[in-house]
C-alpha cells in the first residue's frame, strides 16, 4: 500500500500522518494494539484520574478521547468506503471528553473498551476491498481518503502516547 497523498488529507492531519513511517498500516495498527495495551495496564489506577500539568485532561479521559477518536476514524472511513459521499462535520473533542463522568470509571476498563475498539478497527479495515482504500469523502470542511484515515488511527494513538509516556515518565 501507499501513503495517502497531501490531496487525501486536510494540513491538520499531517502531524498524525507523519508519527507513522511504515507502509504496512494494518501491521501498524495491530502491532500498536500489542505494545500499547500492556503499556495502559501498567498505569496504576491511582494514576487515572490524576491532570498532570501542564496538560488538561486526566489520564482517562486521554483514553476516553483515544477511543472516541477511533470511533469516529473508523465511522468515517466506513462510510467513504462505502462510496457515502455525504459531507461529516467535524468533532469537538473537548466538548467529548467533558461529556463523560470518566471519574466514575474503571481505568482497566477504559484500557479494555479502547481495546475492543482497536480490535474492531483492525477487522473493518482488514476486510476492505483494495478499491476503497482510495476513496475520498469530506470531514470538517476537507478531503479525507480511508487509506489517510488508517494513517491517522496509529499516528493519533502514537501521539497521545508520546504524550502520556511523558506524563507518567515512561519510556
Amino acid at each position: 500500500m501507499q501513503r495517502p497523498t497531501e490531496t487525501e488529507h486536510s494540513p491538520f492531519h499531517n502531524t498524525y500522518i507523519g508519527k507513522v513511517p511504515e507502509l504496512d498500516v494494518l501491521a501498524a495498527m495491530a502491532e500498536q494494539l500489542d505494545e500499547f495495551v500492556p503499556f495502559l495496564r501498567a498505569i496504576p489506577e491511582s494514576q487515572g484520574d490524576v491532570c498532570h500539568a501542564p496538560y488538561t485532561w486526566t489520564v482517562k479521559q486521554v483514553l476516553g478521547h483515544l477511543i472516541d477518536a477511533e470511533r469516529i476514524f473508523a465511522y468515517r472511513a466506513l462510510r467513504f468506503a462505502r462510496g457515502d459521499a455525504t459531507p461529516l462535520p467535524a468533532f469537538e473533542e473537548n466538548d467529548y471528553a467533558k461529556a463523560v463522568p470518566y471519574e466514575r470509571l474503571a481505568l482497566a476498563d477504559l484500557v479494555s473498551e479502547f481495546e475492543a475498539v482497536r480490535r474492531s478497527t483492525l477487522w473493518l479495515f482488514r476486510n476492505l476491498p483494495e478499491e476503497a482504500w482510495t476513496r475520498v469523502g469530506t470531514a470538517n470542511n476537507a478531503p479525507l481518503s480511508v487509506r489517510a484515515l488508517a494513517y491517522i488511527v496509529v499516528g493519533h494513538v502514537r501521539h497521545h502516547g508520546d504524550i502520556l509516556r511523558k506524563r507518567l515518565g515512561a519510556s
